[in-house]
């Protein structure tokens, strides 16, 4: 099957001044680095494992070089606010060096990361990974009983309470800022990290969910970017209300800072619910991968899809997966795969910590890492392995556009054709000097 994918030029940019920058940058649709050229973060989750104590993983820095050679480039790296400050006002920086020391084996690896305040079911007073206890009161966990579907848990009344305390509580909000403060300037050095996520899947409470971007969560990102931009000038990953994976239009506006990014999660409903994709189901999920591009178009900056997965098990997971990449292709956007942990479902490893063959073959594609103009097309035919990408070039970009060919993918090397241009082979990647499209086979 071969599909195009032709890439809407959202506010396309990069001759203008203002994209002339160092340092990775938003410039309308994309993602741009210090060359000017536009990128693709494309990468994972790491690590599920992360959500509650001790907050660390098992991996090493050969999982970070695998990761690279499977042809990811970035991390959406996890930390939950019970990690960080587990009493109010004290933080444990043992944990952020710790945090650091992952950050030095990313770089080493060649990935980029950006970091994610994770929370889910608002912390751990209720079992659940996020915010820690002393946030809320605790009358509220001990009236929570658990449902075994944990979405149904964020109906639970206690659980709401908690939300509306934290978006009603000027000074907890003022310590959550604080503590992304403290956070961006302890690892401000560390050149691996590009951009942060405020939080993960904000959820509204009680309140209304036509207004809550509107009154709420859109101030609070304005008090946490603040905190942020003190100390480092890290990209914002702005996801917009949990809600908006629920199917309700997002209403954040354009935000009047700079570099932000527009972060939502891209999951099918009902394979989150456990049934298979099917293939009736890959018209309203293309549909959904559309709509968030439109979001993004409507807010004047790039999109980057910072979860979407399936689970390993399922026989429909390469169908899905594939209408993830063709998705998310269609305007360049980013994506984070939930996520490499050991275990089973949707990570990319069995508790034993071997490979899930059938989830790595659907998830592992070639793509256009860095382009050198204005992004055009993208088209890969999967039976064929055959990728296509052209783009607008812009001369005064001198750093070549790199193209991701996993080895996994081709075990044997790559052919490569392409207009009036010089190519230059490596280790699971080529970069192409010149030109203005190019196309990938395997050898």
């Amino acid at each position: 099957m071969r599909i195009a994918l032709v890439a809407t030029l959202l506010l396309g940019c990069n001759s203008e001044p203002e994209c002339a920058r160092d340092g990775m940058h938003a410039c309308g649709a994309f993602v741009r680095d210090g060359d000017g050229r536009a990128v693709v973060l494309r990468g994972v989750n790491l690590a599920g494992a992360h959500k509650l104590a001790p907050y660390t993983d098992v991996f090493t820095p050969a999982d970070y070089e695998r990761l690279h050679a499977w042809g990811f480039r970035s991390l959406r790296f996890l930390v939950p606010w019970a990690a960080i400050e587990p009493a109010r006002g004290a933080y444990d920086d043992a944990y952020l060096d710790w945090v650091r020391e992952r950050m030095q084996w990313a770089h080493a690896a060649g990935l980029d990361v950006v970091l994610d305040m994770h929370q889910d079911v608002y912390g751990e007073g209720f079992g659940f990974g996020g915010a820690p206890r002393w946030t809320c009161d605790e009358q509220y966990y001990a009236a929570f009983v658990p449902r075994d579907q944990w979405l149904l848990n964020y109906a639970d009344a206690n659980v709401l309470a908690c939300y509306d305390h934290l978006w009603t509580d000027t000074e907890l909000q003022n310590a959550y800022a604080a503590m992304w403060g403290h956070v961006a300037a302890h690892l401000a050095n560390e050149p691996a990290i590009v951009g942060f996520d405020p939080m993960n899947e904000p959820h509204w409470g009680t309140y209304s969910v036509a207004m809550f971007e509107v009154d709420r969560l859109q101030p609070f990102y304005g008090r946490v970017i603040e905190a942020v931009r003190a100390q480092a000038p890290w990209l914002v990953f702005a996801e917009p209300s949990s809600s908006r994976n629920l199917g309700f239009a997002t209403k954040l506006a354009p935000f009047d800072v700079a570099d932000v990014i527009y972060a939502p999660h891209l999951y099918d409903p009902s394979a989150e619910l456990g049934d298979d994709f099917t293939a009736t189901r890959r018209d309203a999920f293309l549909a959904t991968a559309a709509d968030l591009a439109a979001d993004a178009e409507r807010l004047g900056i790039p999109l980057w899809i910072g979860e979407y997965g399936g689970n390993a098990a399922s026989p429909q997971i390469g169908a899905y997966m594939d209408a993830a990449y063709d998705g998310t292709a269609s305007s360049f956007a980013g994506t984070m795969y939930w996520a490499f942990d050991r275990s089973d479902g949707y990570a990319i490893l069995d508790p034993d910590g071997n490979e899930k063959p059938a989830l790595l073959d659907a998830i592992v594609r070639p793509y256009p890492a860095r382009i050198a103009g204005e992004p055009l097309t993208w088209s890969y035919d999967e039976l064929a392995r055959t990728l296509t990408v052209s783009w607008q070039p812009d001369s005064s970009i001198l750093a070549p556009t790199v193209i991701v060919t996993p080895v996994r993918v081709y075990p044997n090397g790559v052919d490569v054709a392409c207009d009036g241009c010089t190519v230059t082979p490596g280790d699971g990647e080529v970069t192409i000097s010149g030109g203005s499209s190019v196309t990938i086979t395997p050898r």
